[in-house]
């Protein structure tokens, strides 16, 4: 069954490189376009099947070869035949991870909303570290990243930031921090040395190009105001600040980041396309059976995803339920080996879901 899977996918990918080789369907951009995806998720699988074509008849003639009447070609032949083995088992785990329908967004930027929930001033304060924690992530692996909205406390913490990262793959590292986020610790204000337990939200929307996302004006209302908070010069000068509310919807996206209306302006359309388009996903998926929903969260902002235990200097991710012992380092963007678990689970989750 497996090899027909391949064999079939081999022939389909036939199919859309002759499609993709007739002139008329530059035209049609959508159909276009379509292809163009199935042709990048069956190639790397069609050359991988001639691949493992060709290593199944060597399997096979090293099998004759062991009955050979010659005991120095046998023995060359048992080694072959192990060594191809091996070879086999590698390929196929290598084609399975292949074969997962490829994720849309992968190769998205994202915008990622941090929110303080229970806990006052030690979950805004919380929120300033999420924020340190994901931008140092990305600096480490060289993606860019800039603010877009943000709300700060007097104690040096946020009741809200939003952002934005922009660079390869960033979606595929950090859809998984999706959910309520716990924290144990002593607060700085604390004088009894008490333990508090605070929570805050993250969202992480992939980015939506127009074509992802129609945006129609006479559905929207665009509010100018003066921007608030320490942000230089141009506060309470100038109407900077931009607000829409999105009617159909009832989201409201703000920024007043920016010195420049325009700017400002842009990046808040930037939010509200990712948020329109975060709801059409959710949507879908809601369509999908029970048993298709993904085991490694389903990206609920309510579910407890995380806690980061500062006096046992633990971070434990609950859906896969997998700790380390490296806050100091976590909390200074080193995620990579939470980041890369939740990869390694949600592979397997998939292998399932998809019955291969």
């Amino acid at each position: 069954m497996f090899l027909e899977k391949l064999k079939a996918l081999s022939n389909q990918f036939k199919e859309v490189e002759q499609q993709l080789g007739d002139s008329s369907i530059v035209s049609n951009q959508e159909k276009y376009r379509e292809l163009t995806k199935q042709y990048s998720y069956l190639r790397p699988i069609a050359e991988k099947y001639t691949q493992y074509c060709k290593l199944l008849n060597d399997i096979k003639d090293a099998g004759e070869l062991k009955k050979s009447d010659d005991s120095e070609i046998r023995e060359m032949a048992f080694a072959e035949y192990d060594d191809l083995i091996s070879k086999k088992e590698k390929f196929e785990s290598e084609i399975k991870v292949l074969l997962i329908p490829p994720d849309p967004n992968k190769n998205k930027n994202i915008i990622v909303e941090i929110r303080a929930g229970t806990g006052g001033d030690e979950a805004a304060l919380f929120v300033g570290d999420l924020y340190r924690m994901y931008t140092r992530f990305a600096d480490r692996n060289g993606w860019k990243h800039e603010v877009i909205d943000s709300n700060p406390t007097g104690l040096g913490g946020y009741k809200e930031i939003v952002f934005e990262i922009n660079g390869n793959k960033v979606w595929s590292y950090f859809k998984f921090e999706r959910g309520a986020h716990r924290v144990q610790r002593v607060p700085a204000t604390e004088v009894s040395g008490r333990v508090h337990t605070s929570a805050v939200t993250v969202a992480v929307l992939p980015e939506a190009e127009e074509v992802d996302c129609e945006v129609k004006m006479e559905d929207l209302r665009i509010d100018t105001y003066r921007a608030s908070g320490a942000g230089g010069q141009h506060v309470n000068k100038t109407d900077s600040a931009i607000r829409i509310t999105h009617f159909p919807t009832g989201l409201v996206v703000a920024c007043q980041d920016e010195r420049s209306q325009i700017k400002n302006r842009a990046k808040a359309f930037k939010v509200l396309r990712a948020k329109l388009y975060e709801q059409k996903v959710l949507e879908q998926e809601k369509q999908l059976s029970s048993e298709r929903k993904q085991q490694v969260g389903s990206g609920d902002r309510s579910e407890k995803i995380r806690t980061y235990n500062f006096p046992q200097n633990r971070i434990t991710d609950h859906r896969i339920g997998y700790s380390v012992y490296n806050i100091t380092e976590v909390m200074d963007g080193d995620l990579s080996e939470l980041v890369n678990k939740l990869i390694e689970a949600d592979v397997e989750s998939k292998l399932k879901e998809n019955n291969i």
